[in-house]
């Protein structure tokens, strides 16, 4: 079978769980899909699309056999592993933590955006679930009136703590049913009936680090460290999906039927905004869908002509995770083959465009590619 070797770290979590059905949905081109993971699960099997298959012990030396390695785990690990799964010939690494998304050097993508800053980077940083969210309703808007200031304030589902936090809001709703105490250990309060204003840990400015993530990484995304950003992050309690209402500020008047029509030319923005039909982003509606959703978008009465008002809603464990790390792959896909402009004889080329064309999701765009790349 063409392909390639694919490696997720972190395997038996909600977002490795994903990234399998990711890369099967998208028939992103595998030879092999192997699955690493903690003492604890390993060896034991689990049923993926791609059939039974078994969690294995990480190491550092197995992980480097693939051509692709997804990390999904925290930053500790990434920092800990990322380099030397990557030097040398090693694999592409794509990271979901925040371990390398603030390091010049990294490119931090979602590639709809700027999957030029791949290049040939061997570590690429997946976004904070709730910036990616946001930028996809935002980029389109931010090209065709630039964006100056935001104003965000989250609606966080327990997903977003991965899957122990949708764990312990079920036992915490089970409990509550059960007219017992609900108890917490992921989150800082029970959150069943309650929203938290606090996600991660607080900075001496007051926001935390969450909220922080989301102006350094749109500001890093987007290109442009002039955008302003005030963010207030809340953990609620639903089970999966992040919903953000968004204030913007834009350099040029724009009406809300204009940002309508902007951002419905998105890839992978669904505008949602049928007041009169009680049509609107709700987590329950976008969960377990690629798109973001985007409505309830007016003109802001505090900011006028330049400022607009709109609601965001996006699968956290997709969009904001690993959905935009299949794309990064994909894209690196592309990049790799650019790359090889100058390296390969005409004969090689073929090879692999050959190769190439086998690979199903990719492929169309692929083969567009190298057969302009083949006539010159």
């Amino acid at each position: 079978m063409a392909g390639f070797q694919v490696a997720i770290c972190g395997a038996s979590g909600a977002v490795g769980v994903e990234i399998v059905n990711c890369l099967h949905k998208r028939n992103f081109p595998v030879s092999r899909v192997r699955l690493f993971t903690s003492p604890r699960s390993a060896g034991k099997t689990t049923s993926t699309p791609y059939g039974p298959l078994q969690y294995e012990l990480f190491s550092v030396e197995a992980a480097r056999e693939a051509d692709i390695v997804f990390l999904a785990v925290d930053g500790t690990f990434a920092k800990t592993h990322a380099a030397a799964l990557s030097e040398g010939n090693g694999p592409i690494v794509i990271d979901n933590s925040s371990a390398f998304r603030y390091h010049d050097e990294v490119p931090l993508v979602v590639p709809e955006i700027n999957a030029h800053a791949i290049g040939d980077a061997k570590i690429i940083a997946n976004p904070n679930c709730t910036t990616a969210v946001a930028a996809m309703a935002l980029w389109p808007l931010h090209r065709q009136y630039k964006i100056e200031k935001l104003i965000i304030s989250t609606y966080q589902a327990a997903s977003g703590a991965g899957q122990p936090g949708i764990d312990e809001l079920e036992a915490g709703l089970r409990q509550w049913a059960g007219g017992e105490a609900v108890t917490n250990e992921k989150f800082v309060h029970p959150l069943p009936f309650n929203v938290l204003p606090h996600i991660d840990v607080f900075r001496d400015d007051g926001y935390t680090k969450e909220e922080w993530k989301v102006l350094a990484e749109t500001q890093k995304i987007f290109g442009d460290p002039g955008i302003k950003v005030s963010c207030t992050a809340v953990r609620v309690p639903t089970r999966r999906a992040h919903a953000e209402a968004i204030t913007a500020v834009f350099g040029l008047d724009v009406t809300p039927d204009e940002a309508r029509a902007t951002m419905a030319t998105g890839t992978g923005v669904e505008v949602v905004d049928s007041v009169g039909d009680n049509a609107y982003p709700m987590p329950l509606n976008a969960s377990g869908k690629d798109d973001v959703e985007v409505g309830r978008v007016r003109q802001s009465s505090v900011f006028g002509s330049r400022g607009l008002d709109l609601f965001v809603c996006g699968d956290q464990l997709l969009r904001g995770a690993a959905l935009n790390a299949v794309l990064i792959a994909e894209a690196a896909v592309l990049e790799e083959f650019a790359g090889l402009r100058k390296k390969h004889t005409l004969p090689y080329k073929k090879k692999l465009l050959a190769r190439y064309a086998t690979y199903g999701a990719v492929a169309a765009v692929v083969a567009a590619t190298a057969m302009e790349y083949l006539r010159r």
